[in-house]
Parts: structure tokens; sequence; C-alpha cells
């Protein structure tokens, strides 16, 4: 979906577009609401320490549980987020989403936000930096 592509006008059922690739940690867009792509994600072991100094990054765990190590005010915490659960990392907080068991998230971020933020760690092979594919991509 390129930031020209038109908002989709039929349904799109999450399971489908989740069924429809295996990747880790590769986002696939499946819509665009305003200047924003909503993204799924299937998500397992551990992504990269990272922070994107300019947007909140929105998480809903659709499947799963999704834990997220945040660095803050010169401390560090985790918090877990269990099948339903949502959870926005503020801009500039330096995180790292992981899922030991695996799961399936939904992301809302601005388009061209890169998976792997302004700043972050070295990225491991496991983990794809995009900005997204498109459904079916």
């Amino acid at each position: 979906m390129s930031q020209n592509t038109p908002v989709n006008s039929d349904p799109i059922a999450l399971a489908k577009a989740l069924a429809s690739f295996d990747e880790l940690w590769s986002p696939r867009i499946v819509t665009r609401v305003n200047d924003y792509d909503v993204r799924v994600a299937k998500v397992a072991g551990e992504h990269v320490w990272h922070a994107h100094d300019d947007t909140d990054e929105f998480f809903l765990v659709l499947d799963g549980e999704l834990h997220i190590s945040l660095r803050e005010a010169g401390a560090e915490r985790t918090v877990s987020l269990p099948r339903g659960s949502v959870f926005t990392v503020p801009k500039g907080v330096e995180h790292r989403p992981y899922a030991p068991s695996g799961a399936s998230i939904l992301l809302f971020e601005p388009t061209g936000t890169l998976s792997v933020g302004d700043r972050h760690d070295e990225i491991p092979d496991h983990v794809d930096a995009t900005t997204g594919h498109a459904l079916g991509a």
C-alpha cells in the first residue's frame, strides 16, 4: 500500500490477513486512517531496543502475550500485555517488544514509520526493518 493508495472500501478480516504471511517481526499494512497505517504482525522472540523520536507507538495484542521493556527516567521496566490489551509507548522512549511464546499484534503508526525506529541497537537477522509491507506482498 503506497502513500497514495486509498483507504480500503471492504471489510478486512484480521485473522485472514494474519494467515496470509508467516514472517515474524515483518508488519503488513491492512488499512490507512488519515496519515496513519494500521499494521498487523506476527511476533516471537525479541525485537530490538529502539525509539521513535517523533511519534507514539500503539500496540493491540490480538493473540498470545506481548511484553515490552521500557527505558524511561533512568530506569527499566516491563509491561505485560495479554490478548486484548492495548499499550502506547510514548515518543522518544526506548523500548523492546518481545513475545517468548509468540503473539499476533496490531500497530497504529504514522505512515512511513520505520519498524526499528529512529534510533536502535544492531538489527538482528530475524527483524525486518521496514515501513510496512502491503498485505499479500
